[in-house]
Parts: structure tokens; C-alpha cells; sequence
């Protein structure tokens, strides 16, 4: 039945062009609104422009960039309405992978590991290193999902995973610290980890979706996961720059 398939010996051209441009995007060395160009891309990737042109389709049907008519190719700027939708998903993958890490046998482990991330936030925001702290945030989620035991939801998460890195860049300018001079994020996240040492499922659920209904707030004035649906589109795009 599968006589036909070759073997996959290396990745194509075009993969590794797509995969270079997803990374740039992610940590923002291709910001929101960036026009790719063909030329200077072919260039820099010393490549001709079919496999250059293949790879960016695969970035257009991700929905990472967006084609205009007679202007070429830009990188996506995400509207409110798109802010409130990543965080929705967001909320419901975690919540779901909450339920079983606090339902489970395993908190303390989890915890544990858990802690491990927010230490890391403490460190990278005593060192004023905005990057560090996004990736540990990250890593905590990560870490929860994966916690959970489910291939599913940490698939459904991967999926989110450039955007997610988008919006948390873009939420660094918002925080401030507390009168301990600690940030508000290293805060919150300790919060969510003690509701899963006790055990309190309500807690926990109610900590993580207030965790996320605060960002889609700060991103985007206005706009609250409980607000009902999702905002025009048509707004005016969110500042991620």
C-alpha cells in the first residue's frame, strides 16, 4: 500500500527557508507588518526564488504571512479580534490540561517543575532581560501542558506557539512591579502553583483564566474573554512592534 512512499533523507530547501522565517518572526527579527522581499531574501538565503516562493506560500497558508495584491508579502498584524481568539484557544487547551494535572497524583512533581519556571522569571526580570522572561513564561505553559499527559493538547498548543510568542513580546511593556519590586507576571503564576499544590481545582481554573482575560485586556483595550464574541476584525491592528 505505501510501496510507492520514498524515503525522506534530508529536508527540502523550501522546509528550511520556512522554518528560518517562522523563527524570525517568532522572536520578532521579522516584525508584525515587515514585507518580505524576494530579492533581498534570495540573497541572504543564497537560493534562487522557486524553493524561496515555495516557502513563503507554506508561511501564507499557516497564517503567519499575508499576500496584498500588486505589493508582495507581509507579516501578519494581529487585530484585536485575533488577540481574543488565540487567547480563548489558549484558555480552554489549559484549562483542560489543568484539570487533569490537579486531578492527578502528580501535583507536587508538577509543581515542582513549575517553580523551576517562575525562578527563572524572577532571575531574567532582576537582570532586566525582557527575552529570558518571555521564554520562561513559555516554558511554564509548556510545562503545565505537557504535565497533563495529553498528545492532543500539546499538539493544539504547538499549533498556537508563534502567535502565543507574539502576543507575550508584545505584553512585556505592559507589567509593572509590585511594592515588593516584584513583576506582576511572577506573581500571578506563583498564584496559579499554589492553587495546584492545594488542590483547589476552582482556584486554579478561575487563576488561569483570569491570567489569560488580563493579557487579551492589555493587548487589547476593550476587548475581555468574557465580552461574548469576538471583536471585528476590522479594527485597528494590535500595537506588536
Amino acid at each position: 500500500m505505501l510501496a510507492d512512499i520514498e524515503p525522506v533523507n534530508r529536508e527540502s530547501t523550501a522546509a528550511i527557508i520556512a522554518r528560518q522565517l517562522r523563527d524570525a518572526i517568532m522572536t520578532g527579527s521579522l516584525p508584525p507588518g515587515a514585507q518580505l522581499g524576494e530579492t533581498e531574501l534570495a540573497a541572504r538565503f543564497q537560493v534562487s526564488r522557486g524553493p524561496l516562493r515555495e516557502a513563503m506560500q507554506r508561511l501564507v497558508s499557516e497564517g503567519l504571512l499575508r499576500s496584498e495584491r500588486h505589493r508582495g508579502l507581509f507579516v501578519i498584524d494581529l487585530e484585536p479580534g485575533d488577540v481574543y481568539d488565540i487567547y480563548s484557544a489558549r484558555s480552554a487547551v489549559e484549562r483542560a490540561a489543568a484539570t487533569r494535572v490537579v486531578r492527578s497524583g502528580d501535583r507536587e512533581r508538577v509543581a515542582g517543575i513549575l517553580d523551576e519556571a517562575v525562578e527563572a522569571m524572577a532571575h531574567a526580570d532582576e537582570q532586566d532581560d525582557p527575552t529570558a522572561l518571555t521564554e520562561a513564561d513559555l516554558r511554564f505553559h509548556e510545562a503545565l501542558i505537557e504535565a497533563s499527559g495529553s498528545r492532543r493538547l500539546a499538539r493544539m498548543a504547538r499549533t498556537l506557539l508563534i502567535e502565543t510568542r507574539m502576543c507575550l513580546s508584545a505584553l512585556q511593556s505592559t507589567y509593572s512591579k509590585n511594592y515588593q519590586g516584584v513583576d506582576e507576571r511572577v506573581t500571578e503564576h506563583n498564584k496559579i502553583i499554589e492553587a495546584l499544590r492545594s488542590g483547589d481545582e476552582q482556584s486554579m481554573l478561575a487563576l488561569l483564566e483570569a491570567h489569560m482575560d488580563d493579557a487579551v485586556q492589555r493587548l487589547a483595550p476593550g476587548t475581555s474573554l468574557h465580552s461574548g464574541p469576538a471583536p471585528d476584525l476590522t479594527r485597528d491592528g494590535v500595537d506588536l512592534a
